[in-house]
């Protein structure tokens, strides 16, 4: 997995790409978090589009970013999670976790208001 970095209006995208296994990218997604916090942004998107696979190290992945967001007074959302994904965290319960949005653009409007 690798993702990349943008900001819309006022918070963070994290654009997610290929498999979310947890492991190395949980240490780099960490890393990322923090360094956004200590820039004092705290509204953190991540966008699922572009994932193929996800396994329960992902999910810990993501539970661990929210954490973290949460923690500092801030935010993890996600977006675009696919059907597989999406079934993935209704089976786990994490789909009451998260604030899930369709769309990026939905999402970059939740933290408006």
């Amino acid at each position: 997995m690798n993702f990349s970095i943008s900001e819309r209006y006022n918070c963070v995208v994290l654009e997610f790409k290929g498999n979310v296994m947890g492991g190395p990218d949980a240490v780099a997604l960490n890393e990322q978090l923090h360094s956004l916090i200590d820039q004092g942004k705290k509204n953190v998107i991540v966008d699922l589009a572009r994932v193929n696979f996800m396994n329960s190290s992902g999910l810990g992945m993501l539970i661990g970013g929210l954490t973290t967001m949460k923690n500092a007074g801030g935010d993890l959302r996600i977006c675009n999670a696919t059907d597989k994904i999406e079934s993935l965290l209704m089976i786990t319960k994490l789909i009451t976790v998260f604030q899930h949005f369709k769309s990026l653009d939905e999402a970059v409007a939740s933290f408006e208001s």
